[in-house]
């Protein structure tokens, strides 16, 4: 199952279910149409771009702001699959990768893409006497400055550029995942490396972010995860996934402790979050889960929003005000107004 699923139905389907967000893998690739209500759709992603906000969701929708999610702009892209995340090693350059293992580049902050990557099996002549095509979505993306950069998603999928996306090189064989486990998330770990995680338990870590991998033999639990932050300490991890699961670990996944919560602790499968460069650690989830730390994930505080909508991720913008998209677009509002928090 796949982090992005979650806001297509309620929660999750398989990733063959995913593909209806996508269009039809034997066809070639179309442009996004523009759409005035492509605010409102469903995203999956929402980073910066030096003071630039870029989203990115379903249909190849790609939305930028520059007043903090005041107003937004339809960037030109040339695929209409699902996106699931984005990426910007600058205020400049970006990449936004979905499914068809498509791989989207920006050199000019998200207004225009190129493509520079798609599943090579999509152009061979399909076997029909075989099993069909096996989508493989990529998940998430991260680049360690404008030269090399890392594409990651399901089925094991891990892909790597050297020279900025100008070519991309299959390096699944490098990382130990004997039943292809999916990828959903990767990030940095501050002054540690890499981290990176997926389905049933399994978790995986690069001390030379990126280079070479080391599968964790153990888990402090065994349903997928769904994403991953560092807290901006040394060595400090959080991970989050089914069922409300939140752990923290102050050593690189050595040990792990159950995260702390100063009111209720969730139940709502948790999808995406984002640590601001203050320390501000807010996770949100299914059922309008709002979790939000102020002390670099040592605990947190859960809140519901009303309207219980599925949420993919959120960003905590300078005013102190929360910017979150989801199920329904963009959802813009403080932790204290918009969200009731649990008793």
């Amino acid at each position: 199952m796949l982090r992005a699923v979650g806001l297509a139905a309620a929660l999750l389907m398989a990733p063959a279910a995913m593909a209806q967000q996508a269009e039809p893998i034997a066809e070639a690739p179309k442009p996004a149409i523009m759409s005035d209500l492509a605010s409102s759709t469903l995203l999956l992603d929402l980073v910066t771009a030096g003071d630039r906000l870029v989203a990115v969701g379903s249909r190849g929708h790609i939305l930028y702001s520059d007043d903090q999610g005041k107003s937004w702009d339809q960037a030109d892209v040339p695929v209409r699959q699902l996106l699931t995340a984005v990426y910007f090693a600058d205020a400049k350059h970006g990449w936004a990768v979905g499914h068809d293992a498509v791989i989207l580049h920006s050199s000019d902050g998200g207004e225009t893409w190129q493509m520079q990557y798609r599943d090579p099996t999509l152009d061979e002549p399909a076997d029909p006497e075989g099993p069909g095509l096996l989508e493989r979505p990529l998940m998430d993306v991260w680049f360690r400055d404008l030269q090399t950069g890392f594409a990651v998603g399901a089925y094991g999928i891990f892909l790597r550029t050297d020279d900025g996306g100008a070519t991309w090189q299959d390096r699944s064989d490098s990382i130990d995942n004997e039943y292809g486990m999916h990828y959903n998330a990767i990030a940095p770990v501050h002054n540690a490396g890499l981290f990176m995680v997926g389905e049933m338990g399994s978790m995986y870590r690069s001390s030379d972010y990126g280079d070479t991998w080391e599968t964790l033999e153990t888990s402090p639990y065994d349903g997928t995860w769904f994403g991953v932050s560092g807290t901006g300490q040394t060595g400090e991890v959080v991970v989050w996934g089914l069922r409300g699961n939140l752990y923290r670990s102050d050593n690189f996944g050595h040990s792990w402790q159950v995260a702390e919560f100063t009111n209720q602790a969730p139940e709502a499968t948790l999808l995406g979050g984002t640590l601001s460069a203050d320390g501000h650690l807010v996770v949100v989830g299914s059922g309008g889960v709002v979790l939000t730390s102020d002390d670099r994930g040592d605990s947190f505080e859960t809140h519901t929003r009303a309207d219980r909508i599925a949420l993919a991720t959120a960003k905590r913008l300078p005013d102190g005000e929360l910017l979150m998209v989801g199920q329904h677009g963009v959802v813009k509002g403080s932790v204290e107004a918009p969200i009731d928090s649990q008793q």
